[in-house]
């Protein structure tokens, strides 16, 4: 019957969408998760600058040169002026110093640093650019969320952690933030691939550069197998595929629910450095994660309320 068929149609579209989201999030959920252990591979093999810069540029180069195929609008001088402004503070500041940092800290520990991504967007939205009002609720979870930061931070006798590069991480995290912030004053390109191409591919040639300048291609380095196999995974999996996904979830999906892989990928980062590179767990690490952790949860909650209504 035409009606029967219709039906059916329609259900198994709506399952299949619904397949979709359900993998996608899974892609945003375990693919971003695990990276931060391929970034710990990577710099343990080949210099940091060197190894973001390969990750960046090339994955960068393949996005844009994916979407030019596909017709999409060249950008315009002005628009290639703002992607190098995006470039240098979300590719260069915050890659630059996460992928230098990993060589010091454990990979978990890094990805619950990275996790305040949400901390410190709000902090700047409301203190810098005014662009939100001035709410208790929020001011609270932020400064939960820093007091997570804090005991993660604090001496423990079970883990000797390097300050610096934990310092240094937050500030890269820093620069992601104020990037999109500013990212949102900033005439881009309409399409995202090709924004995130861009300024990807910028920010890639910018860390080759420097990584030059420091002196990482004095010999040129040696690219060991587990190294290539690491940064083929980061530009596949961790900059192609999981960012795709996380583009088609944003068509579909509101923004804070998309935003959910900040308290996910943490969790995964730091149970696969725990069981597959024995990095310690410690009831600093815990207590500091779960602080950071509830904290992200409590200002995506309220970003959720307004985008419902």
């Amino acid at each position: 019957m035409p009606g029967i068929q219709v039906s059916n149609e329609l259900t198994a579209e709506r399952r299949g969408f619904d397949v979709g989201v359900v993998f996608a999030f899974l892609a945003i959920y375990l693919l971003w998760g695990t990276t931060f252990f391929a970034i710990r591979i990577a710099v343990h093999q080949v210099p940091p600058l060197f190894a973001a810069g390969v990750r960046m540029f090339l994955a960068g180069s393949i996005l844009l040169g994916f979407m030019r195929l596909r017709g999409a609008v060249r950008p315009t001088r002005l628009e290639w002026r703002n992607l190098a402004l995006m470039g240098s503070l979300m590719f260069v500041l915050d890659y630059g110093a996460l992928f230098w940092a990993e060589k010091y800290i454990p990979s978990g520990i890094a990805a619950v640093l990275s996790a305040t991504v949400p901390l410190m967007t709000i902090a700047f939205e409301i203190f810098l650019f005014r662009m939100q009002p001035f709410r208790w609720s929020l001011v609270a979870a932020v400064l939960l969320g820093f007091c997570g930061v804090g005991v993660l931070l604090l001496p423990d006798p079970h883990q000797k952690l390097a300050l610096l590069p934990c310092v240094v991480t937050l500030l890269g995290t820093a620069g992601w933030c104020l990037g999109t912030v500013l990212s949102r004053k900033l005439t881009l390109p309409k399409s995202r691939p090709v924004t995130a191409g861009g300024s990807m591919m910028i920010g890639g040639a910018v860390l080759l550069l420097l990584s030059g300048a420091f002196g990482e291609l004095r010999p040129w380095p040696h690219v060991t197998r587990s190294a290539a196999l690491a940064l083929a995974y980061l530009i596949l999996f961790g900059s192609l595929l999981a960012f795709t996904a996380y583009v088609w979830l944003l068509g579909r999906m509101p923004a804070s629910t998309v935003a959910s892989y900040a308290y996910v990928n943490p969790v995964v980062a730091v149970a696969l450095g725990y069981f597959a590179a024995g990095e310690p767990l410690t009831a600093h690490v815990v207590a500091g994660a779960a602080l950071v952790l509830v904290s992200v949860y409590l200002i995506l909650r309220r970003a959720r309320k307004p985008a419902t209504a």
